[in-house]
C-alpha cells in the first residue's frame, strides 16, 4: 500500500513541496510507505504534448495507479490551482483516482485563495472517481517558515492541521486496506489481503 504525493509546483524548492515532504515523513514515519512525484521533473514538452507513451510520463501515471492514497499539493495562483497541475491532471485516465482516498493541499499568499480548494480542485479530483476526498489543508505562505539549513518549520496552527490529516490518512487506510468493517456492528468481516484485492 503506497501514498503518493503530487507536487504541482513549478518550483522543487516550493513551500508546497515542502509541506508535502514534511507530511510524508510523518506518515513514513507511521510505517508507511510513500513517494513523491514532482511535476516539474517530468519533461514539460511530453507533459505540454500529453504523451503518455514518455518513460516519465508512464512511470508517473503507473505509480499514482498503484497508489491506494494519493496527495495533492498546489501553490494557488490567480485563485485557482497551478496550471501545471491541471496539464498533469488531464493526463490520467477518466477514473484516474477510483478507489483512491485523496487529500488536497495548497499554499498561498492570501487567505482569499482558499476557495480555491474547494470550488476548483476538489470538483476535478471528484470527477476522476476518488473514492474519499478528505478536507483540504491549505497554508499561508507565511505559516511556512525557511530555515538555514534549508528546511522549512511550520507555524503551530499549520503543524496541528498537518499532523491530523497524516493521522485522519492513517485511520482510513487502517479501516479501508487492513481490516473490512460493516457499517451497522463495526465488526471485521473478511480478511485484510482480501480488502486489499
Amino acid at each position: 500500500m503506497t501514498i503518493i504525493a503530487i507536487s504541482g509546483s513549478p518550483s522543487s524548492t516550493s513551500r508546497t513541496q515542502r509541506l508535502l515532504s514534511h507530511l510524508l515523513s510523518l506518515l513514513e514515519h507511521d510505517g508507511r510507505e510513500t513517494r513523491l512525484l514532482s511535476l516539474s521533473s517530468l519533461p514539460g514538452d511530453a507533459v505540454v504534448r500529453a504523451d503518455v507513451t514518455a518513460p516519465e510520463i508512464a512511470r508517473a501515471l503507473a505509480n499514482i495507479d498503484k497508489a491506494s492514497v494519493v496527495i495533492v499539493g498546489t501553490p494557488i495562483y490567480k485563485a485557482a490551482y497551478s496550471g501545471l497541475l491541471k496539464i498533469f491532471l488531464d493526463l490520467l485516465p477518466q477514473r484516474g483516482l477510483d478507489g483512491k482516498i485523496v487529500l488536497p493541499i495548497a499554499t498561498g499568499g492570501s487567505e482569499a485563495h482558499l476557495l480555491a480548494l474547494d470550488y476548483a480542485l476538489r470538483p476535478v479530483l471528484q470527477s476522476l472517481g476518488a473514492d474519499i476526498v478528505l478536507p483540504s489543508v491549505y497554508a499561508l505562505d507565511r505559516d511556512i517558515v525557511w530555515n538555514a539549513d534549508g528546511d522549512v518549520t511550520l507555524d503551530e496552527p499549520l503543524r496541528a492541521r498537518v499532523h491530523g490529516a497524516s493521522q485522519q490518512i492513517g485511520t482510513l487506510v487502517e479501516r479501508l486496506y487492513a481490516r473490512s468493517y460493516t457499517a451497522a456492528t463495526g465488526m471485521c468481516v473478511e480478511p485484510a489481503a482480501r480488502v486489499a484485492a
